[in-house]
């Protein structure tokens, strides 16, 4: 008897269900912010760290550390000309307390179409594991925005289940992503990427 208990007790530890622990903290414009532990809700199984930088008329540092769902959080990066991203993720408790690296500035012969208003004809060199150009469209609300530039195969993978992008291609070869202009801002397409992977 006291064997089955033994059995039951063991079954219920090791199939019950484990919560993860990750580091939260989400800057805006400073890119400084206060880390805090937070205990990750059911189906969000890892732990994200991501860069981002824009610069333009206004520079913005961005850190973001927080939980994700496995099919939304790849390790790479993502240049768009005047914003970068970077991402790592991890699945053990906490292992995103490091910051997510800085994007490689050391060009790998890889060139890309990138977008700054009111055309995407723009040649964006891209830079250490940035070996795929991507193309995107998407909408926040009425607006419609598309988005081009170099990415990692890993970002290109996971940009095709985010909810409010459409149109999601990749392909690798020089300028392969093609010159079409576009009328939206592309940094509107950046803010239900980021609503995204941080509220669902």
């Amino acid at each position: 008897m006291d064997l089955q208990v033994s059995f039951v007790l063991l079954f219920i530890l090791f199939t019950g269900g484990y919560s993860l622990n990750c580091t939260q903290c989400i800057s805006y414009q400073t890119g400084t912010c206060v880390e805090t532990q937070m205990t990750c809700p059911s189906g969000f199984s890892v732990c994200m760290s991501s860069k981002v930088k824009i610069t333009g008329n206004i520079t913005v540092d961005m850190k973001i550390k927080t939980c994700a769902q496995p099919k939304d959080c790849q390790t790479g990066f993502m240049n768009l000309g005047n914003t970068k991203i970077s991402s790592i993720c991890c699945s053990t408790d906490n292992c995103n307390n490091k910051d997510a690296p800085d994007p490689s500035s050391t060009p790998n012969g890889n060139q890309c179409y990138s977008c700054n208003e009111p055309n995407c004809s723009n040649v964006l060199k891209c830079s250490g594991n940035e070996d795929y150009c991507v193309k995107a469209s998407g909408s926040f609300g009425d607006v419609s925005a598309t988005v081009k530039g170099c990415v990692s195969k890993s970002v290109c993978e996971t940009a095709t289940s985010i909810q409010n992008l459409v149109n999601v291609t990749c392909c690798q070869g020089n300028l392969c992503n093609s010159a079409k202009s576009f009328t939206q801002s592309f940094m509107l397409l950046l803010l239900p990427l980021f609503s995204y992977t941080l509220f669902n």
